[in-house]
Formats: C-alpha cells, structure tokens, sequence
C-alpha cells in the first residue's frame, strides 16, 4: 500500500470514529426528550455486551486438560472483584490480564 492510502484509511477510521461518538449528542441535544427505549438500552446493553464478551472468551477454555481452565476462573474472578471494588476499566483489565499471563506461565 502506498503512503497516501494509508493516510485516506486512517482518516477514513478516524471520521467514521468522530461520527459515532458525535451523532448521538446530536440528536438528543435536549436529555428531557430523550425516548425511554434509549435511557433503557443505556442501562442494560453494557453489562450485555461485558457478558458476551466474557463468554466469546471462555469459549475455547479446555476444562479436561491441562491447567483445567483454572487461569481463566482466576482472570474473570480477578477483574470483577477489581471492577467492583475501584469502577476502573483499566486497573481491573489490566492487572486481571497480567495474572492471567503469569498464571500461564507457571501452570
């Protein structure tokens, strides 16, 4: 790829990004009108999509071999416990996920 694609892709990503983040705002300018449907989904979509995700991850766990999927129940356990306790994305992802990799290593 040249140059000049990889700068039109990136700002291509980059617009698309602003987009998304900027249309909402947009068109609930006023948080008196907006819809019930959307304070909703707002409230339930986010542990739903956490779950989805936590379970895409677990898919492949092998629970008959090797370390029996022991890691992983600690790296789960390990990040919610941290995301209850400090509400942090980032500690809780990221000290769960550094356990886990030792985990490994050692298991």
């Amino acid at each position: 790829m040249t140059t000049t694609r990889l700068i039109l892709i990136i700002a291509v990503c980059a617009v698309c990004t602003m987009l998304t983040r900027a249309i909402p705002f947009l068109v609930f300018r006023d948080a008196e009108k907006v819809p019930k449907i959307v304070l909703y989904l707002g409230k339930v979509l986010p542990p739903a999509v956490i779950a989805t995700l936590v379970i895409y991850a677990l898919r492949n766990t092998e629970v008959l071999t090797g370390a029996h999927g022991i890691p992983e129940l600690i790296g789960v356990l390990c990040a919610g416990v941290l995301h209850w306790i400090w509400r942090n994305s980032f500690v809780s992802i990221g000290v769960a996920t550094v356990l886990y990799m030792v985990l490994l290593r050692i298991m």
